[in-house]
């Protein structure tokens, strides 16, 4: 975790875009909660194969104009042009987005990724450095207990590192719940070169219907110990004390990846705002960047 200690600590949430104003609305209130919290960075996700790409910049754009705080937009390239990249890339630039999470994205049905198309995120960071040079700071996504689709754990590694080479400036996590995975993928990277900062991806648990979905989905663990816990609450309809434990059992966690080095914490939000808050007033978070600034 050496690597880790030198970068300053970075904070931030993520939102996806609204799909009407319902959800704008609630994504308004949520985002002027957790704005409050003074966090350095929010970012925005992009649907799979483009499908919210529009909505993802209007979201940014927005967040970014009434906030007053940095957005970073993410990029899929899976079933993209770099033609189309090359245009979404200058909007966000001529709008004062200094800040892109590059992903491949998922993989939608049946596309096997053309010619001139992109296939991997690595080539997608090659091109925005080829384009933009330093203008925008690149952050990837990496998986400390290995990508899904990897055909082993020595190939997911050497495919991050493919993306650090390309022109990551960072890399955020997939959520986790056992903080040993984070501390032995970072201590493969190191042994790689890579000494980036990566930085924790932290899902709140809120809905665990809704996280066991998920977390089969993206292959994120979910320890038998928490399952069976979460599993009882929810059998009982007990939502309140499910929540008030997972806010404990993450907080826990967050506080001991900041004690080992972490260079800090990504909340996947949902957008809801309470369980994030809660995790990060009992971290004490904004004092701690307060007294670092």
């Amino acid at each position: 975790m050496e690597s880790q200690k030198k970068h300053s600590p970075v904070f931030s949430f993520e939102f996806f875009p609204p799909k009407n104003e319902e959800g704008e609305e609630r994504l308004r209130k949520t985002r002027e909660r957790l704005q409050a919290l003074g966090p350095r960075l929010f970012s925005v996700t992009f649907g799979a194969g483009g499908s919210t790409r529009e909505r993802t910049f209007e979201t940014v754009v927005d967040i970014q104009k009434r906030s007053g705080i940095d957005v970073a937009p993410h990029l899929s390239c899976i079933d993209a042009t770099p033609d189309s990249i090359r245009e979404l890339l200058g909007r966000y630039r001529d709008n004062g987005i200094r800040n892109i999470v590059a992903l491949r994205g998922d993989m939608p049905s049946g596309t096997g990724g053309g010619p001139g198309h992109f296939k991997y995120a690595n080539e997608l960071v090659e091109f925005i450095r080829q384009e933009h040079g330093d203008h925008f700071h690149i952050e990837v996504g990496c998986y400390p207990e290995i990508h899904p689709e990897a055909r082993n754990a020595f190939a997911d590694l050497e495919n991050f590192k493919r993306k650090v080479e390309a022109g990551a400036d960072s890399a955020m996590t997939q959520y986790f719940f056992a903080p040993e995975g984070y501390y032995r993928f970072v201590e493969s990277c190191e042994k790689m070169g890579v000494n980036i900062p990566i930085v924790p991806g932290i899902m709140p648990i809120v809905n665990f219907q809704q996280l066991a979905r998920f977390s089969d989905m993206c292959g994120a663990d979910i320890p038998r110990w928490l399952r069976k816990r979460l599993e009882a609450y929810d059998a009982n309809g007990d939502k309140e004390s499910m929540q008030a434990f997972g806010v404990d059992v993450v907080t826990q966690m967050c506080s001991e990846l900041l004690d080992a080095g972490a260079p800090g914490l990504h909340f996947y939000t949902l957008n809801q705002a309470k369980a994030s808050e809660a995790i990060w007033n009992n971290l004490g978070l904004s004092q701690k960047m307060a007294q670092a600034d």
